[in-house]
């Protein structure tokens, strides 16, 4: 039988390029793409193998729990 699971995936710029993606409820399920479509694509093949890998080892499959995403605005004095 075959169930779906939805995880919450972080897309963030890569500094050399392209995109790195990441599932805060998957620790170290991370990927990356020249695209943020073949980001999507990769992350999506890591996250199918991570719970692969939990099921043949007979570890629980996490489930999603609620994310959030906000921005901070902190103070910085820039010295030359």
């Amino acid at each position: 039988m075959t169930n779906s699971l939805t995880y919450t995936v972080f897309y963030e710029a890569a500094p050399e390029g392209g995109f790195v993606a990441l599932v805060p409820a998957l620790p170290g399920c991370h990927s990356l793409g020249d695209t943020i479509e073949e980001a999507e694509a990769n992350i999506r093949e890591a996250i199918e193998l991570y719970l692969e890998t939990l099921t043949a080892h007979g570890d629980p499959v996490p489930t999603e729990s609620r994310a959030y995403q906000g921005k901070i605005t902190v103070p910085f004095l820039r010295t030359a």
